[in-house]
Order: structure tokens, then C-alpha cells, then sequence
């Protein structure tokens, strides 16, 4: 849905302009993080927009559950987790290369 704008099956289940807000994401100049994957980035409506990623953005979880968006690679990778630590920094430096080299897969098969 969230990668359609909204609509499944050819229906439209919520606004398209939902969807654009939550891309635009929130004011940069606001937006602080110790996370160094999402320095440059912004937050906005519990989805994290990633910093000069073709439009990547993502709603995550402390321990390591994640909606990763990916419109160029037209990809929604979702991972269930339960790291027993609720810390992002230590389960981002392997899971957003896995994420990143499956979407440059996934962009050169549709070529």
C-alpha cells in the first residue's frame, strides 16, 4: 500500500497525498539523530526518510523490525525481529547493506 500511494488491487484505500507528506518527511534542520545511517536524513509520521537514498524511507523498530521502502528498486523489504537489545546502532551496519544490495538486485533485473 505504502508503496502504491495507497492503492491495492486497483483501489485506493487512503489518500495518495498521505503518502507524499510522510516523503517529504519532517524539517532536516530539526531532525537529530546518533544513528550515522540516518545523519542527513529526516522523521516524519513514525517513518524515517534516509539521507541521498533515491527516496528510501522506512518505519523501524528498537529491536530490529523494520519496514524498509525502497521506490526505485520498486521494493518493500519487511523484516520481523526481536534483537534482545533495543538498539538500532548495532543491527544497522549489517541489515542497511543487506537492504541496499537487494534493491541494486532488484534494479538490475528490471533493466
Amino acid at each position: 500500500m505504502i508503496l502504491n500511494q495507497g492503492v491495492v488491487g486497483g483501489e485506493r484505500l487512503f489518500p495518495a497525498v498521505a503518502v507524499r507528506s510522510i516523503r517529504e518527511g519532517g524539517d532536516a534542520s530539526k531532525f537529530g539523530t546518533n544513528y550515522p545511517a540516518l545523519l542527513g536524513g529526516r522523521y516524519s509520521s513514525m517513518w524515517w526518510i534516509y539521507p541521498g537514498q533515491e527516496g528510501v524511507f522506512a518505519a523501524r523498530g528498537v529491536h530490529g523490525h523494520t519496514i524498509h521502502v525502497d521506490p526505485s528498486a520498486d521494493m518493500v523489504l519487511v523484516r520481523y525481529a526481536s534483537d534482545p537489545r533495543a538498539e538500532n546502532l548495532l543491527i544497522d551496519p549489517t541489515s542497511l547493506p543487506g537492504f541496499r544490495a537487494e534493491a541494486e538486485y532488484l534494479k538490475s533485473s528490471q533493466n
